[in-house]
């Protein structure tokens, strides 16, 4: 990889991931002006079985400083982050190139990330022969809103998901993510690690809506953010699944706002999601209530 002059780069290390979300969060700081990346959700990332971090990734030094780094986290999708103190000198072009290495590495066809739409990194990436595939967005219930609770169909139930219920709430996610997303099964060993073995994660994140017969066919995966730089503490569903034959009968909504009054009895303010435009669900939160707050752009490139 070609760097600037005084920069050395090396493959990542598990105990880089506070650096790695030290770039990241002072990153979105710049374009964002909040913070939407917790150092868990690296760790987390990182301890999948299926991912190598070392065959996968190179950090950037400026001595002993963490600087820039590139990852590529499955076959067609990576992040790169570029301190902004060294924006203006090559490094994020060579991050990008890096990225495609990786993909090619790996027999993949395709490669991009996601970029906040108009940053640096999106104008980069557009410069560089990067198309989008999909728009995402962050979405936030203004303070005072109150999503109208939705009473569940007879003989079906919320609860928290118990650990025998795991590979079921596994089974819901993937079935339902996978009618919009291209790619393979994420296998449960991975699961397992990045949701209940996130670090920080308690029992209750994780919320069920079983049928008459007890099985899972609604789930609402709650992630609670720590304050960072003066934010008040965030419950965000990271993830929300229907099983196909149960929809239209009002359990989406239902477990969002069960996962939002779970949050909210333990201690969180504000109340995020996001979706992208693969899934077809923005009209539904912005029915309940919710509003846009940032534009992401997954910008990929054909290799």
């Amino acid at each position: 990889m070609q760097l600037p002059d005084g920069l050395t780069s090396r493959p990542l290390q598990p105990a880089d991931a506070r650096a790695v979300f030290e770039v990241m969060a002072a990153q979105q700081l710049a374009d964002l002006g909040v913070v939407e990346i917790e150092e868990a959700d690296i760790v987390a990332d990182w301890a999948r079985p299926s991912h190598d971090l070392g065959a996968n990734s190179l950090g950037v030094f400026d001595g002993e400083r963490l600087v820039g780094y590139v990852e590529l986290t499955s076959p067609d999708r990576g992040d790169a982050s570029v301190h902004p103190d060294y924006t203006g000198r090559g490094l994020g072009t060579a991050l990008a190139e890096q990225m495609q290495r990786f993909g090619r590495q790996r027999g993949s066809s395709v490669v991009g990330m996601p970029v906040p739409q108009g940053s640096l990194g999106d104008r980069l990436l557009e410069s560089l022969g990067y198309r989008v595939r999909w728009n995402s967005w962050v979405l936030e219930l203004p303070a005072g809103t109150r999503i109208e609770p939705r009473e569940l169909p007879a003989g079906y139930a919320s609860a928290v998901a118990s650990p025998d219920q795991y590979r079921e709430v596994w089974t819901v996610i993937e079935d339902a993510f996978l009618e919009w997303s291209v790619r393979d099964r994420e296998p449960f060993e991975d699961f397992a690690a990045s949701v209940p073995g996130r670090p920080g994660f308690e029992p209750w994140h994780l919320r069920v809506v079983t049928d008459p017969t007890g099985s899972v066919v609604g789930v609402a995966s709650v992630v609670m953010a720590e304050d960072y730089v003066g934010q008040t503490p965030m419950a965000y569903v990271d993830r929300l699944a229907v099983r196909r034959d149960q929809r239209r009968r009002g359990l989406a909504q239902a477990l969002l706002v069960d996962a939002f009054a779970a949050g909210a009895e333990h201690g969180a303010t504000r109340f995020e999601l996001s979706t992208d435009s693969r899934t077809g669900a923005l009209d539904l939160y912005l029915k309940v209530g919710m509003v846009v707050r940032d534009v992401w752009v997954n910008r990929a490139i054909d290799l």
